[in-house]
């Protein structure tokens, strides 16, 4: 993304904000809360209007772009609010993104619900569950499944670990860890500093809707002004 401003309605939140996440590698944004992070996402998603600059995917322009067609460009998001659907079980769940996004990006190594479940073994036991008969730790199984399912070129996280138990979010860690390794290009936004520094590659900090800090997570674990200044940390 290159020099945008975004926001809502007459409210601007970004401000010529400029990154670029380079394939194969994971970048976290960081930032305090109202920073302007999950505003980011959105706007990549063109769930928010894109009021100036430019976002790009591997050549392609997603400025006029409507969400659908960004997921299938190869984009998938996890939401900080998860969005799984509470009425179906998990199997419509993972069903439904299975039979819309099967190999959609011509990758050849299509996600399957078989794969998901060998990521997450607890969806196993859920199957049959409601999306309000699920732990948050489980409905955030399911949403990064349902997201692998589209078979993505990139994985979008906003606050993956948020309102989770510590052994869930070691587990959560874990699996991104492990699709880091199959080489799966991810932007993650983080409140926990450790969580995120530990799988990025690459840093960028937010500060009110304004780049302030890029870099890569060593230098920002090494920063510590920048952390106190930023991030509080």
């Amino acid at each position: 993304m290159q020099s945008v401003d975004s926001g809502y309605g007459e409210t601007q939140v970004l401000y010529g904000l400029s990154f670029q996440a380079e394939p194969g590698r994971v970048l976290a944004v960081l930032g305090r809360n109202g920073a302007g992070k999950s505003t980011t996402l959105k706007t990549i998603m063109g769930l928010l209007p894109l009021n100036g600059g430019d976002v790009s995917f591997d050549g392609t322009p997603l400025n006029d772009l409507p969400p659908y067609e960004i997921a299938k460009l190869g984009i998938a998001y996890v939401p900080e609010t998860r969005d799984i659907f509470p009425s179906l079980s998990v199997r419509e769940n993972l069903e439904l993104a299975s039979k819309r996004f099967a190999d959609a990006n011509g990758s050849g190594a299509a996600w399957t619900i078989d794969r998901v479940v060998d990521l997450f073994p607890r969806l196993a036991e859920r199957m049959s569950n409601g999306g309000t008969q699920l732990s948050g730790g489980e409905q955030q199984m399911l949403a990064i499944g349902r997201a692998l399912l589209m078979n993505p070129r990139l994985l979008i996280l906003d606050e993956p670990t948020e309102g989770l138990a510590p052994i869930i979010v070691k587990l959560i860690h874990d699996k991104l860890a492990e699709l880091k390794a199959e080489g799966l290009s991810m932007v993650l936004v983080e409140q926990n500093f450790g969580f995120a520094t530990s799988l990025a590659d690459d840093v960028v900090v937010v500060s009110k809707g304004r780049v302030v800090w890029q870099g890569d997570a060593a230098g920002i674990r090494a920063d510590e002004e920048a952390q106190h200044r930023w991030l509080g940390v």
